[in-house]
């Protein structure tokens, strides 16, 4: 349902308020359906705020935003949905290595990747994805 949305009606992301909106209804369908998934979301919050210089936003079309020093790391829509962006190389890298990671639901032929969590080991992919962006981003910012 979310790709048919994003795919079909995916302009309506620029109408102000309608994507977190959207987000929000996709939050109690959660709760209702995989509450578990909720708790997994939470858990890794938690986990990435004890990362130094990494904070959480509101992101711009709904979810969770994780940042390093006010970079993007990645995203956590309310239905699971992880979305991050590493380069090319990386991506095809964990393509190849994890069928979970997939290619962007919208940015196809980028370095955005996609990531539903459904069940609990999902959870620790998406910290370990965040991790690497965010080992990715602190070396960057060493090296500068």
């Amino acid at each position: 349902m979310f790709v048919f949305i994003i795919r079909y009606f995916g302009f309506l992301k620029f109408i102000p308020g309608l994507a977190l909106l959207f987000d929000a209804q996709l939050k109690l369908w959660t709760l209702i359906v995989n509450p578990n998934l909720l708790d997994w979301i939470d858990d890794i919050e938690h986990e990435v705020l004890t990362w130094p210089g990494t904070t959480v936003t509101t992101h711009k079309y709904g979810g969770l935003q994780f940042n390093y020093n006010g970079k993007e790391l990645g995203h956590i829509h309310s239905n699971g949905l992880l979305d991050m962006l590493l380069n090319r190389k990386i991506k095809q890298q964990l393509m190849q290595q994890d069928r979970r990671v997939q290619d962007h639901h919208s940015f196809k032929n980028s370095g955005w990747i996609s990531v539903y969590m459904k069940h609990h080991d999902d959870k620790q992919l998406a910290l370990a994805l965040l991790e690497r962006a965010y080992n990715l981003h602190a070396d960057k910012a060493l090296n500068n």
